[in-house]
Formats: C-alpha cells, sequence, structure tokens
C-alpha cells in the first residue's frame, strides 16, 4: 500500500504540531521555576504555540501541497483535538486556560481560512497571508506586550511591532500573486494590524484578522493592482 506525498507530508507536519504542543511545556515550566506568574508564561507560550507550529505549518502549505484538502482536514483535527481538551479538563495547561478557548478558534480559521483562500483564488501563497498575520503577527504582538506591560492587554505597542513584520510579509506575499497585488498585501496588513487590538465576545481577534485580511485580498485579487 503505497501513500501520497501530500498525505505523507500532511502527517508528517501533523506529528511536528503535536510535537510543538507538547515540548512547548518545557519553556514554560523553565519560565515559571525562574519565578515568572503562571499565566504570564501561558500567554508566552501560547504566542510560541502560534508561531512555531501555525507560523511554520503556514509556510510549509505552498511549498509541499497542491490540495487545500489536505491542510483544511488536518486543521480541522487539531480544532477537534484543542476542544477536546477544553471539554475534557485535559487541557494543556502551559498554553491553553479555563477563560477562553482561543486557541481552538485559531486552529479552526487557520485551516477554514488557508482552505478558502486557495479554492476562491487558486493561489496557496495567497491563502496562507491572513494565517501568518494571525501566527506571526499576533505572536509578536502578544511576547511584546508580555514583556512591556507584563500581563494581557491590547496595548497598541504590540500593533506597532506587528505592522513591522506583517506590512514586509503582505508586499512580498501579495507580489508573487498573478497580477502582482503588493498594493493590497500591504493593505491587508495594515487592516489586520488594526483589526488586532478589538474582541466582540466569542469573536475574538483570531477570526477578525483573518477574516478581516481575506476580504481585503479578495477584493485585490477581484480589482487589481491599487497603483
Amino acid at each position: 500500500m503505497t501513500f501520497s506525498p501530500q498525505f505523507a507530508w500532511a502527517c508528517g507536519l501533523s506529528v511536528y504540531v503535536l510535537a510543538i504542543l507538547a515540548l512547548t511545556r518545557l519553556p514554560y515550566e523553565a519560565m515559571v521555576a525562574r519565578g515568572m506568574a503562571p499565566i504570564r508564561a501561558v500567554y508566552y507560550v501560547r504566542k510560541l504555540v502560534h508561531m512555531f507550529a501555525g507560523g511554520v505549518g503556514s509556510i510549509m502549505v505552498p511549498l509541499v501541497f497542491t490540495d487545500p484538502w489536505y491542510p483544511l482536514v488536518s486543521g480541522l483535527l487539531l480544532t477537534v483535538l484543542l476542544y477536546i481538551t477544553h471539554v475534557t479538563g485535559w487541557r494543556f495547561y502551559w498554553f491553553q486556560t479555563d477563560d477562553n478557548r482561543n486557541d481552538v478558534k485559531f486552529a479552526l480559521m487557520w485551516s477554514s481560512s488557508v482552505s478558502l483562500l486557495w479554492w476562491i483564488l487558486g493561489d496557496p501563497w495567497l491563502a496562507i497571508l491572513p494565517a501568518l498575520y494571525m501566527a506571526f503577527g499576533d505572536g509578536i504582538t502578544g511576547i511584546v506586550r508580555n514583556m512591556v506591560i507584563q500581563q494581557r492587554s491590547k496595548n497598541p505597542i504590540g500593533n506597532v511591532f506587528m505592522l513591522i513584520l506583517c506590512a514586509p510579509l503582505g508586499w512580498w506575499i501579495g507580489g508573487l500573486a498573478h497580477p502582482p497585488i503588493s498594493d493590497w498585501g500591504v493593505l491587508s496588513a495594515i487592516v489586520a494590524t488594526v483589526i488586532e487590538r478589538y474582541e466582540f465576545g466569542p469573536i475574538d481577534d483570531n477570526i477578525l484578522i483573518t477574516v478581516a485580511a481575506s476580504v481585503i485580498l479578495l477584493f485585490g485579487s477581484v480589482l487589481g493592482p491599487i497603483f
């Protein structure tokens, strides 16, 4: 029995993500052992998971997959796993908390945004751009805020660093489209950075970032370059 290379990559990346979820317990325990408040350590580790699981996984999508079904199914399986750990109480306590399920929403928005944009636009690189904002942009935002404010907050200093990171990503990946839409890529980064500061009840920044950036990219693909 033979497996397709895409299936093998899906399995391999799934194992990688699960390893990240498990191994990030180590920096959590190290930070707590040095006297850091556990909740601050959780916020740091959550952003590490964002970047090393969601971010690296996003970059790999256009490199190893030719079918959006694989990231969709893999992401949904991760969503189910994270949801189960919440409802059973068997949480990954080093990055999950009982007061929100934002990690579940992250996995859900990752899988849905990447696959849907890929199907609509036919471009896997544009498809991963909102996920990169959510993974790396929101990741650096949380780390900076945790270092400066030393608690979970929506301080704008984090957004400054998010834009510094996301704007070049938007410009570069937008430029890979046909025709190139680097200007729309930068605009999507700006919108994602601004809207990251808001949450509306169960609609958290993971949802807002991916939806807002996806809408901008859809407009850009239809309207073409601004300049």
